[in-house]
């Protein structure tokens, strides 16, 4: 405790603040972060306001899909505002935003840092000096210890980490807006050799693009993503789900992106392009090889067969060194799409070949999943504005396989009401390995689903959200020996007044079914019941001193069993400087969940591009301090202190990340250098 003191007394002592960015996609993150996989980078939303907040987008001379990427606008806004455009309207204020249908105060405030409607500098001559002097240079590097020791790390027989605890960060972007960009990523994680024989740095990724060179819009080359439609057909990277913003349900598709994170699995590697064919029409061809990481099984003819490919990227121990690059992966395709302010209509189809055969295992939910060494997909997309209507859907097909379907409508009824209706069906056959379309179950097959949900304003500083989601897989799945089905409810209550207070109540019931425990006989499915009941608000004093505070109960129950009863309060305390050049916030959180079933998500601050969601689980106290201080006009330091406390226990973790004792310490700094 008395650590925890001291964490508050540096607090009043300095002078904190935490980045504008993170704050904006702070409800963001805690609305996705159930739904966060392993693959997902959440830096990928703070790196992208950060960029638009230095380089502003001018809202008369823009596009359909740069405004995809201000994450808080949705698909119908954006066709809302076309449409305005089109009529022969031109901004002169920002504020002229109020009579598009759909931009309300809230939206309007959130785009102020990061709009304008002065004309940008354009290079018409770019001369080779240029690319130096007027281009953007960014240097991160990243370093994180646990100071505990974990087991892996000590010297005992058997399975070990072969590495050191530190994880470790290197990145150098180059930006020159409109024309190019470069970036180099390297990185360690925690249990691996700083270098090692197959990869030199555990992970290397590096890319060079160009812009708007005559027909062709991009041009990448190295490491990219391909986000295209509504997710069911082609898609890498961080996609948005289900949430209390009822308009996260419509994909926002950025098409061909560099890649900048230093997530190991989600992205292509090879060369890609977007070519402008004239008349709206634009033709994106890609080629991609990687080496994967995968477990593979000899057989007697010595061939290898793999049952799934690694996603964690963490190569420590000697099995997972053995696994890494083990599988070569060969992806090409193209997508051809149409493309006006309010209409998109897009065609895709690629093939990706593998080096050894899939396999699945002989239990029966397995019974229509991938086997073979090549698939091929195909897909269909569409997206409309009419009015203060936009429709869109996509159609998927696994040639030589099942189908997959996704239709939606999203309406402004009025200034005040937005509805969102969506309809799903995926085959249990549709194979695809590049797929983060809408759905309940972690991969997008065997589902079928109803979506609705409702915004509502009754009066001007209080937002309703309603959802309701009916979903069934119609065979088998991992724990689940027949036919199920389930529902998943949704309610919040936002108010607002101005950029004093935001008050927040939600209500949340989801239920699904499962097979019942080993030592029950009885031989049916039974229902699993979570709900989770959340008051939260942040107050802020003055301009230096912002409170956030949440009180979260959860609840677990199988079957007819005891319902499990967890909880989480925290409260955040944040001072914003004006001048000085040191900032700061402190979280102090008081946790107890019966067990991980129980468990309570929630964002937690970090050093720059660090941004993600903590999970809560046991009995216990947290706490965390971020500090950064401006050194000089080009360089900033980010130091974070994370420290958790246990009751009632003598080890934290399991296998090789084992802690002795019931103190959990994590120390991270980075450095970031502009030039």
């Amino acid at each position: 405790m008395r650590i925890l003191y001291l964490l508050f007394f540096l607090l009043c002592r300095l002078n904190p603040s935490r980045a504008q960015e993170e704050e904006k996609i702070r409800d963001l993150i805690e609305n996705q972060a159930e739904n966060v996989t392993d693959e997902d980078d959440l830096s990928e939303l703070t790196e992208r306001l950060a960029f638009f907040r230095k380089h502003p987008i001018n809202l008369n001379q823009t596009t359909a899909e740069v405004l995809k990427s201000l994450i808080f606008l949705s698909p119908l806004q954006i066709g809302n505002f076309f449409n305005y455009l089109a009529n022969g309207n031109r901004l002169l204020d920002v504020l002229e935003l109020q009579a598009i249908p759909g931009f309300d105060t809230v939206t309007i405030s959130k785009l102020l840092p990061f709009v304008t409607i002065s004309v940008p500098k354009i290079y018409e001559h770019i001369k080779l000096r240029q690319l130096r002097t007027a281009a953007e240079h960014d240097l991160i590097l990243r370093y994180s210890t646990l100071l505990q020791q974990q087991k892996g790390f000590r010297d005992l027989p058997g399975s070990r980490y072969l590495g050191t605890p530190e994880k470790i960060l290197l990145r150098y972007r180059y930006i020159f807006p409109g024309f190019a960009s470069a970036a180099l990523i390297m990185e360690k994680d925690a249990g691996e050799p700083f270098f090692n024989k197959k990869t030199g740095m555990d992970h290397l990724s590096a890319h060079l693009a160009l812009y708007n060179l005559g027909r062709i819009r991009k041009l990448v080359v190295g490491d990219y993503s391909l986000q295209f439609g509504q997710g069911l057909t082609l898609w890498s990277g961080f996609a948005f789900g289900k949430g209390p913003d009822i308009t996260s349900v419509a994909t926002k598709d950025a098409g061909l992106k560099p890649y900048t994170s230093s997530n190991e699995a989600s992205f292509f590697r090879g060369v890609a392009s977007t070519i402008d064919l004239g008349k709206n029409i634009n033709f994106s061809p890609f080629i991609s090889y990687r080496e994967l990481d995968a477990s593979l099984k000899a057989m007697p003819d010595s061939s290898y067969t793999l049952s799934n490919i690694g996603i964690s990227g963490l190569h420590r121990t000697a099995t997972e060194l053995k696994n890494q690059k083990r599988l070569s992966q060969l992806v090409y395709g193209a997508a051809l799409q149409y493309i006006t302010d309010n209409l998109n209509i897009g065609l895709v189809s690629y093939q990706s070949a593998y080096q050894h055969l899939f396999v699945t295992g002989s239990q029966l939910y397995n019974k229509y999943s991938f086997t073979g060494k090549s698939l091929s997909n195909a897909g269909l997309h569409y997206n409309y504005t009419y009015n203060s209507i936009y429709f869109y859907g996509e159609l998927g097909k696994s040639l030589k396989s099942g189908w997959a379907i996704l239709n939606a409508a999203m309406a402004t009824l009025s200034p005040k009401t937005s509805v969102v209706l969506l309809y799903r069906n995926y085959d249990k056959d549709y194979h695809n390995f590049f797929s983060r379309a809408v759905g309940e179950a972690t991969e997008t097959n065997n589902e079928q689903g109803l979506y609705m949900g409702l915004n509502y304003m009754p009066v001007k500083n209080l937002i309703c959200s309603v959802y309701g989601d009916y979903f069934k897989f119609p065979w088998l799945k991992y724990r689940v020996d027949a036919a199920s089905s389930g529902y998943e409810l949704l309610a919040q209550l936002v108010y607002t007044k101005g950029k004093i207070l935001k008050a927040t109540l939600r209500f949340k019931r989801e239920q699904k079914q499962q097979n019942p425990d080993a030592d029950n006989s009885y031989k049916q499915l039974v229902n699993v019941l979570k709900q989770s009941y959340r008051l939260e608000w942040n107050w802020k004093i003055n301009q230096k001193i912002n409170f956030h505070q949440r009180t979260e109960i959860t609840q677990y129950q199988k079957d007819i069993n005891k319902i499990e009863t967890g909880y989480l309060i925290y409260k955040d305390v944040d001072y914003t400087p004006m001048s000085s050049p040191i900032s700061a916030n402190l979280r102090l959180a008081y946790f107890n969940t019966p067990s991980y079933n129980s468990r309570i998500y929630a964002y937690e601050d970090d050093v720059l591009y660090g941004a993600g969601s903590g999970v809560y689980s046991g009995k216990g106290i947290r706490s965390y301090l971020n500090i950064k201080y401006h050194l000089m006009k080009k360089m900033d330091i980010w130091g974070r202190y994370a420290l958790s406390l246990y009751r009632q226990t003598t080890t934290i973790g399991s296998g090789l990340d084992e802690i002795e004792g019931n103190c959990k310490t994590e120390v991270k700094f980075q450095v970031r250098y502009q030039f």
